[in-house]
């Protein structure tokens, strides 16, 4: 999950100067321009609607806009860049103790893969992206272990910048999901769009706000069957952007419920 963001507009002057004979003009200063950067989400999930379950992420950036630290309930992440924006490795700590190391590949400017190196080699897993004609990723995977024997896949559909199908598949699991979307940017729109894949989701990915999600299994029979339908609702600041999300079921339930913080930068 997750039209005009707040920027700050600067106009540049031109100085006319006299040098010798000729009149010259100086080059405008460019100057940074600033952007809403989500920096907390507030989830919580209604599975057990007596005792909802809530979790908090929080990000931070450097001077140049760019996610360094995410800190949760499940640890705290550090992310490293090259000169060009790329991350290049994370670092993933529980209770101060680095549990594992993810090294970022790349074939140009293409994120090919993502690999967790952890100190038991049973445990490391490979994310590997594949890629359409026009750069948008149609399929992942993910390889636990090292003979990945059972990897799991996930695929994807687009209608322009967002995508309408995500169907996921692992063994003799499937589940697809369908999605309609707003017209309003969603929460990750700023954030570093390698970033934004290996988060991975089509809320991340796609460009703005799902507002209705279908969840479907396939049978023994190769059919698809729909168990729920999920009708998201939205409050946006003045720069139309979500801060709260309510998700209900088909049935009028909660589902899950979103509140999104930003800062400027």
């Amino acid at each position: 999950m997750k039209n005009k963001l707040l920027f700050c507009l600067v106009s540049g002057s031109f100085l006319l100067m006299n040098c010798s004979s000729d009149d010259r003009f100086d080059e405008p200063v460019k100057v940074k321009e600033k952007k809403l950067l989500l920096s907390k989400i507030s989830t919580v999930y209604y599975d057990n609607p007596e005792n909802p379950e809530t979790t908090i992420s929080t990000l931070t950036y450097n001077d140049k806009g760019e996610i360094v630290k995410s800190n949760s309930e499940d640890g705290i992440s550090v992310f490293e860049y090259d000169t060009d924006g790329k991350p290049l490795k994370a670092l993933y700590y529980n209770n101060n103790i680095l549990a594992y190391t993810s090294i970022y590949k790349y074939s140009g400017d293409k994120l090919t893969s993502v690999k967790s190196v952890y100190d038991n080699p049973n445990f490391n897993r490979e994310f590997s992206f594949t890629y359409n004609s026009v750069g948008k990723v149609t399929s992942t995977k993910l390889c636990q272990g090292e003979n990945c024997n059972n990897p799991s896949t996930t695929t994807y559909t687009y209608i322009e910048d967002n995508i309408s199908v995500e169907t996921s598949s692992w063994g003799m699991y499937s589940t697809k999901r369908d999605y309609q979307y707003d017209d309003h940017v969603n929460p990750f729109h700023y954030t570093n769009s390698y970033l934004k894949l290996v988060m991975g989701g089509a809320y991340v990915m796609s460009k703005n706000n799902y507002t209705t999600e279908k969840i479907s299994n396939k049978n023994s029979d190769g059919n698809w069957l729909q168990s729920q339908a999920i009708t998201y609702s939205f409050q946006y600041n003045s720069e139309k952007l979500p801060t709260e999300v309510i998700g209900k079921d088909q049935n009028g339930n909660n589902y899950v419920k979103y509140n999104y913080e930003y800062i400027l930068k």
